[in-house]
């Protein structure tokens, strides 16, 4: 079908809805000869003469009574197609989302996620899944929707915001020895390590800040999970270098001190991820709007010059690195 053939769909239409030409054009704003002059080419198209006279009026052939059902419901819906959306209503909303977080993300905001939820949108599904190295491609084939972390290089086309900030402290149990001097980065150096390594994989943003100071650190355990250092901190004398907010959290709970860290690590930020599909989804917006609702309930302060990513290549920190990784503290 041709597209000036889709133009004539509306004509035929009304003129089947109608029965007269004249109705016809007022029913869809034309004049009544340029009905007159689409009749003739519906009748061209179809071979069928589609109205013919009776007395003072116009009766439908059977071909038209046949095709009247058939081609209203397709003028019907191509006018909904073009229609412009109906208003977003949350409470409305029934979808599954996929969103890739730490358990830090989780341990901080996903109760305040969760109220909200339940609050403006019971119907909605989040499965949380781990961030992986490929959360970009995962946004852009479909199989995710958003992605909370701290990223390095990020596809040009990827859409990301600010979500919260952090700054790192150390950690050790309550009573550890290293808590009843002056901690120094001689003390700090000469320990075993905690790492939380979401990937496995050994380094990251301190042991770069480290490098730079011509000393480095012994990592004895690296686990993936923020929760599970913590734990492994408080039964062990293993130091620990984490986020200040979840420390903070479970500092009472598991029986934790929090130290100043020897050597500077700037603050860093946490940002939304999405692929630009998904911009103008009201759903998608709904959902990122209430990330940053709970981020502000929940970690409304904000450290200044923060870090966008944890390796030596941010643009911010006046270095100058290879090294392109997600890193880790």
């Amino acid at each position: 079908m041709e597209a000036a053939d889709l133009g004539l769909l509306v004509s035929l239409d009304a003129l089947l809805q109608e029965g007269s030409v004249t109705g016809a054009a007022r029913r869809v704003g034309l004049s009544t000869p340029a009905m007159s002059h689409a009749l003739a080419r519906i009748r061209e198209r179809l071979g069928d003469p589609i109205l013919v006279r009776s007395g003072r009026g116009m009766l439908l052939t059977p071909r038209a009574i046949a095709l009247k059902a058939q081609v209203h419901n397709v003028v019907t819906e191509a006018r909904r197609t073009l229609e412009p959306e109906r208003p977003f209503v949350a409470r409305e909303l029934s979808r599954t989302f996929v969103v890739h977080v730490t358990d830090y993300v989780l341990t901080i905001l996903g109760a305040t996620v969760d109220r909200l939820l339940r609050e403006e949108a019971p119907q909605v599904c989040v499965r949380f899944v781990p961030n992986t190295p490929d959360d970009p491609a995962l946004l852009r084939d479909h199989d995710s929707d958003l992605a909370v972390g701290i990223y390095g290089d990020l596809p040009q086309e990827m859409r990301s915001r600010q979500l919260l900030t952090d700054r790192f402290v150390c950690v050790v149990r309550r009573g550890h020895p290293v808590t009843k001097n002056r901690f120094t980065l001689e003390e700090f150096i000469s320990l075993p390590h905690l790492q939380v390594a979401p990937r496995g994989k050994p380094g990251g943003y301190l042991d770069d800040v480290l490098r730079d100071r011509g000393v480095s650190r012994t990592v004895a355990r690296a686990v993936p999970y923020f929760l599970t250092a913590l734990q492994l901190a408080a039964e062990t004398d293993y130091l620990l270098t984490i986020s200040e907010r979840i420390a903070r959290r479970f500092a009472g709970p598991l029986a934790l001190e929090l130290l100043e860290v020897p050597v500077k690590l700037r603050p860093y930020a946490l940002s939304l991820v999405w692929h630009p599909r998904l911009d103008m989804d009201p759903a998608h917006r709904y959902l990122r709007d209430l990330f940053l609702r709970a981020s502000r309930e929940e970690a409304g302060d904000r450290h200044d010059e923060a870090r966008t990513r944890l390796d030596a290549t941010d643009p911010t920190s006046g270095q100058s690195r290879r090294r392109r990784r997600r890193a880790r503290p």
